[in-house]
């Protein structure tokens, strides 16, 4: 399903996939093992400090993500302050053996919106401690540029408040931040349809990380092979050119040929 010729590249590693896929929530480890093997994503995110809370799981869990052979995103869910972030970063870092990181800096429990005013004083340090950074944030402009000022080599904004499943509700301020940066940008968030995911990836938008859209779909296996067509659809007709619209009717049949006794 996936294609070679136009790799993910994100701080200069190549990925074959453009759908990246989270770990929680799903009915069953196995519900998870089939609907990566299906969806063959780039990587599949996972919370150290929620899957931490509930030791007598946590190797099994470790276990099947190792067995699924598919690189970890580690991501700082659930910290709420910049010392949290750098101490589950470091965590991370020792358990997965990897520098890769998602950057999760929680500013409102309710919305589960990032901390916009923290989050880039948090992407330096790590960037400074040589993590591969990927932060979730909004779609604000100024903060995604702030981000990358800092050092980060792409971006996470959302679409919607996570787990919302509404798809872009500001497709203007997404659209612009797609024209403005030249970095790899992933929607992160708030996608709840495939054809969401298909939409963004049109406009111009690198990859997509999904999570509840697959975890609590009726069944999370073809819903998460569902998305990684509409990723693949989404990006083909991107670098195809989509058409410009048109506010008048414009034939597709050329009028050469016709009868004559059509004009009367």
């Amino acid at each position: 399903m996936n294609t070679h010729t136009d790799p993910l590249v994100l701080y200069g590693e190549t990925f074959n996939s453009r759908l990246l896929l989270g770990t929680s929530r799903y009915p069953s480890p196995q519900m998870l093992a089939d609907a990566v093997q299906l969806a063959e994503p780039a990587m599949l995110t996972a919370s150290l400090r929620r899957q931490t809370a509930h030791a007598e799981t946590s190797p099994a869990f470790w276990n099947l993500l190792r067995d699924m052979k598919v690189p970890v995103l580690p991501n700082t869910a659930g910290c709420h302050s910049i010392q949290e972030v750098i101490t589950t970063a470091e965590m991370a870092r020792e358990l997965f053996e990897t520098d890769w990181l998602k950057l999760e800096l929680i500013g409102d429990d309710y919305s589960l919106q990032p901390d916009t005013v923290n989050l880039p004083a948090a992407a330096e340090q790590l960037v400074k401690a040589g993590f591969k950074v990927l932060p979730y944030c909004t779609e604000d402009l100024v903060l995604c540029q702030r981000l990358v000022d800092v050092g980060c080599q792409a971006v996470m904004p959302w679409a919607a408040p996570i787990g919302t499943g509404k798809g872009p509700v500001n497709p203007y301020a997404m659209r612009m931040l797609r024209e403005r940066l030249s970095v790899p940008l992933i929607v992160d968030a708030g996608l709840g349809l495939p054809s969401h995911a298909c939409q963004v990836m049109e406009w111009g938008y690198d990859a997509v990380l999904l999570n509840t859209a697959v975890a609590l779909a009726n069944n999370p296996v073809n819903m998460a092979h569902a998305f990684a067509l509409a990723v693949k659809a989404g990006r083909d007709a991107f670098l195809g050119g989509v058409m410009q619209a048109q506010e008048t009717a414009q034939a597709s049949t050329p009028l050469i040929g016709t009868p004559f006794w059509h004009q009367n």
